[in-house]
């Protein structure tokens, strides 16, 4: 009795230590697939999913094969529900029913679990792994790698192909498991369509046949990606300025015809009124060179002696130069500046300042001949020292005189 008793109690004990390690492994997929759900539900608001129904064959490893524990090979139907959080991460949730032939019967049993799945450049295949809890003869938490492919068939319907094999995790079984898949899936909440190939210079030639790659935004191009030469002269049609040259004409580099347009400036030599055009210069419809105004400036400084407005170096070639500067602009006016040193009172710099200014003023009216009109005198006193060290050095650079003009000069538009 006390025989019969123990040997109770121990099948008891083993019963509930099979309880406690199914428990352990059903948590731990439950946790799995409870972190997939939560981390997809604030992921994929706007992004692609997918459910489907799918066939499977089911092929067991040979070293289970026999008796007592002979599992033969089977099928099984499953579905799924899939999250694609980026273009190339999602996740599912699997289950599925299997019918498994087990010796000496029939067994039956279903299979849960979740994946991760990574999607190759141009949806060309995935790759896939996750935990699957399987129940035939007895619950086993089992390992899964596999590859697949979503074949699309527009209206947001897909066949899904799949390959996996499956490893028990338990460290005392071993043996690996092969399932062959396939399913109908139908997508939605995103696009459903395969990525699109990659255009880096969107010529609408994609990279993997481009032959000419970083093609300019807007060239014409063949079939290979490369700029289109439409009039067959040699000449890249993005930078022919004779696109419609008669075949067997000789060109130039702007793939106008050399015997027509002699200066190669798009404008044939029969309505070109500038012969002779630099290459370099745009030119308008009569095939002259078109100008833009640009601003242009100078300056002019005059250095005097302590409390003294006289000009020291009035033949200086600085004069000269500046009167030669208003002559060539004779629609500019100037403004001469003076300014003072830091030393002394500040009314007396101001006054000292406004002498200076008038000086030079006076030295281009009456010694260069510029009109008085075009000349303004104003003493800025100390208020604009270029030299705060109150030195006799930066005295000496504080006592100036500044002429600024602007002008406007015709500049050529280059191609």
């Amino acid at each position: 009795m006390h025989i019969y008793d123990s040997q109770k109690y121990a099948k008891q004990f083993e019963m509930i230590k099979k309880e406690r390690i199914k428990m352990k492994k059903l948590l731990l997929l439950s946790a799995v697939a409870a972190a997939l759900s939560a981390n997809l539900q604030a992921q994929t608001k706007d992004s692609e999913k997918w459910v489907a129904g799918f066939f499977e064959y089911y092929s067991t490893d040979q070293s289970e094969t026999g008796l007592p524990d002979f599992l033969d090979n089977g099928v099984g139907v499953g579905a799924e529900m899939g999250f694609k959080f980026t273009p190339e991460w999602a996740a599912r949730l699997e289950a599925s029913y299997l019918n498994i032939d087990a010796s000496p019967y029939d067994e039956s049993g279903n299979r849960i679990g979740a994946d991760v799945l990574y999607f190759m450049p141009e949806d060309m295949f995935y790759a896939f792994g996750g935990l699957k809890h399987t129940k035939i003869t007895d619950g086993d938490l089992m390992a899964n790698i596999g590859l697949g492919k979503h074949w699309d068939l527009g209206n947001n319907m897909k066949v899904i192909t799949e390959v996996a094999a499956y490893q028990n995790v338990d460290s005392g079984e071993s043996g690996t498991h092969i399932g062959y898949k396939l399913g109908l899936a139908y997508a939605f909440g995103g696009s459903s369509s395969p990525a699109m190939p990659k255009d880096s210079d969107n010529d609408g030639v994609t990279d993997s046949i481009d032959q000419c790659a970083n093609t300019p935004i807007g060239t014409r191009v063949d079939n290979v990606g490369c700029a289109l030469d439409s009039d067959g002269d040699g000449v890249l049609n993005d930078v022919d300025m004779c696109p419609d040259t008669p075949a067997g004409t000789k060109v130039g580099a702007k793939g106008c015809s050399l015997i027509l347009d002699t200066d190669q400036d798009g404008i044939l030599d029969e309505q070109d009124q500038c012969a002779d055009t630099p290459m370099t210069d745009k030119v308008d419809a009569n095939g002259c060179s078109v100008f833009t105004e640009e601003q242009v400036s100078t300056d002019i400084k005059v250095l005097f002696g302590n409390n003294s407005s006289v000009i020291t170096n009035p033949d200086d070639a600085q004069f000269q130069e500046f009167a030669d500067f208003m002559n060539r602009y004779p629609a500019t006016d100037t403004l001469i500046e003076g300014h003072a040193s830091a030393p002394g009172d500040a009314a007396y710099n101001m006054m000292v300042s406004q002498k200076r200014a008038e000086a030079v003023r006076t030295l281009l009216i009456n010694t260069y001949g510029i009109d008085s009109a075009r000349i303004k005198a104003k003493g800025f006193g100390e208020n604009q020292l270029l030299d705060t060290s109150n030195t006799a050095a930066a005295n000496k650079v504080n006592r100036r005189i500044t002429a600024k003009v602007t002008a406007s000069k015709r500049m050529k538009v280059e191609r």
